[in-house]
């Protein structure tokens, strides 16, 4: 099968090639696709091997190769209606490969699951908020379709039990959530998402801290309540060119993560239950603790009470992001694996597989791995599971 000719729609290798962002001449390069502009025109046919070759090159599931015409899916940049090109053109080749990816992976979920969310009510569906609206409305709204009390968050024993539970949440109420490495010279960029009105995805750097990435599920979920993609990158690197709009839209966002995470009428209650003797500085790790959120996040909401000033709020900020190192790769492959695309999505994959609905090949497609190493993914995901029922 690895030297069969298969029998490909030209027209699609051509949408995949122009999806990805490479001109043909940029592709005939690679030796093995020397013979791209042949099989575009139709005049020759490329191998099983070098279809697999093209889908991880492209980030598109193998799956989309066999469609009899082009799927019908924008370019992701026309995803982020907030962002003119000059500020996406800033966005550095990695992100942009980690968005082509994310919708590929978007375009797996909806093959998977017949073009339906399995969720019982999907929350992008559900609610609708707009900046305007009062924020504690936005964040009893969220917080019930989350259907998370403070007594459970309250209960959770470190930030990674509070990470996980937070991605099930997302995923019970419709919300894709993928992780990926997006290397120490992109620390700055905490992550993106990527609307859809069936399958909105969150995308989370996972070489920052856990309580950075909680922070950034509800930032980027707050931009799929409102009805748009967004990216979480550093205010200094293009928020002043935006247009006004969209600068209160980035603001918002940030304010609902951070009521969502630490409600107003939950702060107040446990401020005053804190020693007096105690100052802002250090209450800030106790409190941080208490909701597993980032010592960030509590400061914050000393400044908006007038507790430090901003000057102080500054520099203790400065201080804790000089103290962040971004998280080294390296690890079990299999572990990290299940960590990026998360245990709902990969036993998703693995059932339909089962059903007998998609090959081994696609199913290896569906979950970015080379079809040898099925196996021991899967062994993976079992064990996993089996230590969370123990």
């Amino acid at each position: 099968m690895a030297s069969e000719r298969m029998p490909v729609t030209p027209e699609v290798i051509t949408w995949a090639r122009e999806w990805s962002g490479y001109t043909q001449d940029a592709i005939a390069e690679t030796p093995r696709f020397r013979n791209i502009s042949d099989w575009e025109n139709g005049s020759a046919m490329p191998t099983f091997r070098q279809l697999e070759a093209l889908a991880d090159k492209f980030k598109v599931p193998i799956a989309v190769f066999f469609f009899p015409e082009p799927p019908k899916v924008k370019p992701v940049q026309s995803s982020f209606r907030t962002l003119g090109p000059a500020q996406f053109a800033k966005i550095p080749p990695k992100i942009h490969l980690l968005m082509r990816k994310a919708r590929a992976f978007q375009m797996s979920l909806e093959e998977l699951n017949s073009g339906e969310n399995p969720a019982k009510h999907v929350i992008t569906q559900q609610l609708t908020i707009d900046p305007s609206f009062d924020i504690q409305d936005a964040v009893l709204q969220v917080r019930n379709a989350l259907d998370v009390s403070l007594a459970e968050q309250f209960g959770w024993v470190d930030i990674e039990e509070a990470l996980e539970t937070w991605r099930g949440k997302f995923f019970d109420v419709g919300v894709y959530v993928f992780k990926d490495a997006f290397g120490k010279e992109h620390a700055d960029f905490s992550g993106f998402c990527l609307y859809d009105i069936e399958f909105p995805i969150i995308y989370v750097n996972n070489s920052t801290a856990k309580s950075r990435q909680i922070f950034t599920l509800f930032h980027e979920l707050a931009h799929l309540l409102t009805r748009t993609s967004g990216v979480l990158v550093p205010e200094e690197l293009f928020l002043a060119e935006l247009a006004h709009s969209n600068q209160r839209l980035e603001v918002f966002c940030n304010r609902l993560a951070g009521h969502i995470l630490v409600p107003d009428y939950a702060f107040e209650h446990e401020i005053n239950m804190l020693p007096r003797a105690l100052s802002p500085r250090e209450d800030v790790q106790t409190l941080a603790a208490r909701f597993s959120v980032s010592r960030e996040v509590i400061f914050r909401k000393f400044l908006d009470r007038e507790l430090v000033s901003a000057k102080e709020y500054e520099k203790a900020k400065a201080g804790w992001d000089a103290q962040v190192k971004p998280r080294r790769g390296g690890g079990n492959y299999y572990i990290n694996k299940l960590s990026y695309l998360g245990e709902k999505y990969v036993s998703l994959a693995f059932k339909r597989y089962y059903e007998n609905l998609i090959t081994d090949v696609e199913l290896a497609s569906y979950l970015d791995v080379k079809p040898k190493n099925l196996n021991k993914l899967e062994d993976t995901l079992l064990k996993k599971l089996n230590d969370i029922r123990i």
